[in-house]
């Protein structure tokens, strides 16, 4: 918003500008991100798969605990970046300006919360161990910070806050201005990266507590929270990923806990302000860290390796986007490598060859079972995808060459049984448009040609409803459909051996 706004207004030439401004965007986004919501555009959390959300949980946790050196180390000149290599950088050029005194405290205060932390898993009835361990020590570490501030010079306190309120903005929106231009456009862009974020934050937290998410709901809130905080002195902001990861480590479970802790900050804001005075940086800074890094998941990590590399390049890119280069996009590259998976599946569907159990009518992948015996005369090709328009073509070609290695096979193996009938399984055809039609007729044509006969098995209800309404069913005949690939080759077997017995 800053970068935005500043291509506009100066914020030192004309700060009361540049405030209208920034409070008229912030309005703006709410009402992008409410109307997302209201328009049922919820189902794009659906393009966050649990590997983006792994690799974007760890990404996060690391730039948030990068955040904290400056209170750890009790560093005063530190970069306003959230990317690693500035911070890293930030702390080497402020290297001088590191305080030994918060050594002891930053050692004392992490062990204190880990333990904590650890108790609280292992017995969940001692979950408010961990709950009850950042307060402890903020009143301890306020305390001792007060009673002995002659002697504690290198330690890093929060110092002089305000009290009171954020004072009404209303009057502060510009809806008849010159610059209302760049201000929508600044709210539009400003309100997709926080929402993608807030989405994100609330996915990931939702996935560690099983629990569903409505993304239509999360982005009405997210947008009447930004149309409220526009009034309320407020500039754009989102869900808080350190913030929420210290309310569920400290064992929250619903947004009763939001509203405690909102009344709480109330209450602080008007009355407590002043005790927060001598409260040392590094506690808050040890609270944040202790919450944030049981939430890198390296585990989960492993298993997507195992399991899937797409979906570990996925996780990589995630995490290595948030990092090194900024929230948004790491999303949007971890994203981008899973719709390239989705095309790749769409694209480039599985197309097998079946072989049957003997003594069963059961008929499943030669490759995958090595009992399964191919049956003479017959090749069956099991399609495991719908058949569209992206992968028409594919699929003919693979049908195709499954064709030529039977037939190479039946040669190798000098088989007096040549191949007559190609059967195509569709029974996980789930879908089928023009293009996949059409390619059905060509390569029934094309096996006319050479003396074979195609054989349609167990297409669904919607398969079946578009090969009615093109007419191509008349084309396959009473012999050329069948419900399952048991009856197709038992049908056609007996066909063929009542032929034989005429001739």
């Amino acid at each position: 918003m800053g970068s935005m706004l500043t291509q506009e207004v100066s914020a030192t030439e004309d700060p009361t500008l540049y405030l209208k401004l920034a409070f008229t965007a912030t309005f703006f986004a709410g009402l992008f991100q409410a109307s997302l919501g209201l328009l049922r555009l919820g189902f794009v959390i659906d393009f966050l798969s649990k590997a983006t959300l792994v690799g974007f949980t760890a990404g996060a946790a690391v730039v948030v605990s990068l955040q904290q050196l400056k209170g750890l180390l009790g560093i005063v000149t530190f970069t306003t970046k959230m990317e690693i290599v500035p911070v890293i950088s930030s702390v080497f050029h402020s290297r001088d300006e590191v305080s030994h005194q918060n050594q002891k405290p930053i050692i004392q205060n992490l062990l204190l919360f880990l333990i904590g932390l650890l108790m609280s898993m292992k017995n969940p009835k001692l979950f408010w161990v961990s709950a009850a361990a950042p307060l402890t020590s903020v009143i301890a570490a306020t305390l001792a910070s007060f009673m002995f501030s002659s002697k504690l010079h290198g330690v890093k306190i929060i110092g002089h806050l305000p009290k009171g309120l954020n004072p009404p903005s209303m009057d502060m929106l510009l809806f008849s201005s010159s610059h209302l231009a760049v201000a929508i456009k600044t709210g539009i862009v400003t309100g997709i990266l926080s929402l993608t974020e807030g989405i994100a934050v609330g996915t990931t937290f939702a996935s560690l507590a099983n629990y569903p998410v409505d993304g239509n709901k999360e982005m009405m809130a997210i947008g009447a929270m930004n149309m409220v905080g526009s009034c309320t002195s407020c500039y754009v902001t989102t869900g808080s990923f350190s913030r929420s990861a210290v309310n569920y480590n400290a064992g929250a479970k619903t947004a009763v806990s939001n509203t405690v802790m909102a009344a709480a900050v109330l209450v602080t804001l008007l009355f407590l302000m002043p005790l927060f005075h001598y409260t040392p940086e590094v506690i808050l800074a040890a609270i944040i860290i202790t919450a944030v890094i049981g939430l890198v998941d390296y585990r989960a990590a492993g298993r997507l390796w195992k399991v899937d590399k797409l979906d570990f390049a996925a996780c990589l890119c995630s995490f290595v986007g948030v990092v090194f280069v900024s929230v948004p996009v790491g999303l949007s590259v971890a994203v981008g490598v899973s719709m390239f998976k989705v095309l790749l599946h769409v694209t480039r569907p599985n197309a097998v060859v079946l072989g049957n159990l003997p003594g069963t009518q059961i008929y499943q992948s030669v490759q995958r079972y090595g009992e399964a015996e191919r049956v003479a005369s017959f090749l069956i090709v099991a399609v495991e995808s719908p058949i569209y328009f992206a992968n028409s073509t594919y699929l003919k070609e693979r049908i195709m060459r499954c064709i030529r290695e039977e037939e190479e096979l039946i040669e190798a193996n000098k088989e007096t049984a040549g191949l007559k009938y190609v059967v195509v399984d569709m029974t996980a055809v789930s879908a089928i448009d023009t293009s996949g039609i059409e390619l059905l007729c060509e390569v029934r044509k094309t096996l006319e040609g050479r003396s074979l006969q195609l054989v349609l098995a167990n297409p669904g209800g919607t398969v079946m409803e578009k090969l009615h309404l093109s007419k191509s069913l008349q084309l396959f005949g009473s012999n050329g459909l069948f419900i399952s690939v048991g009856e197709a080759v038992a049908h056609i077997s007996s066909l063929s051996k009542a032929h034989r017995e005429v001739i």
